[in-house]
């Protein structure tokens, strides 16, 4: 990663959804030494909150999550009309076509599976800020 690609991630705001204390303190440290403001939630409903709050630049999602899922979550994203511009990131530990697939219907710009290396996760940004 050049100095250039993570100059322009500083001051991103960025929310990580997964209930997974593990991936959203990862992120989180990862995503904040590029100079990123991070904001995690643990599910769909704290997340619908913090985004209406915190108004994240991008926002990552995890697909398996108690009461509301990712699918679900970004389906609501997409269709609030001040969110629906913010690029959604999918995460999921399964690669499967067909989650990719109901990934992209319900408006997600990308998909990336778990466990995601630096580099995927700053790559993934990089491709929806730029």
């Amino acid at each position: 990663m050049s100095s250039n690609a993570s100059r322009s991630l500083s001051g991103l705001k960025i929310l990580v959804i997964d209930d997974s204390k593990t991936i959203r303190r990862t992120a989180e440290t990862l995503l904040s030494k590029e100079g990123c403001q991070v904001f995690t939630a643990i599910d769909g409903f704290d997340a619908l909150s913090k985004i209406a709050d915190h108004q994240p630049d991008l926002i990552f999602v995890d697909i398996m999550m108690p009461r509301l899922d990712g699918y679900e979550t970004c389906s609501l994203i997409k269709h609030n009309k001040t969110f629906k511009q913010t690029p959604v990131i999918m995460l999921s530990s399964k690669d499967g076509l067909f989650d990719r697939a109901r990934g992209r219907i319900v408006g997600s710009e990308q998909y990336l599976t778990k466990p995601f290396t630096k580099d995927e996760l700053l790559g993934a940004i990089s491709n929806q800020i730029n």
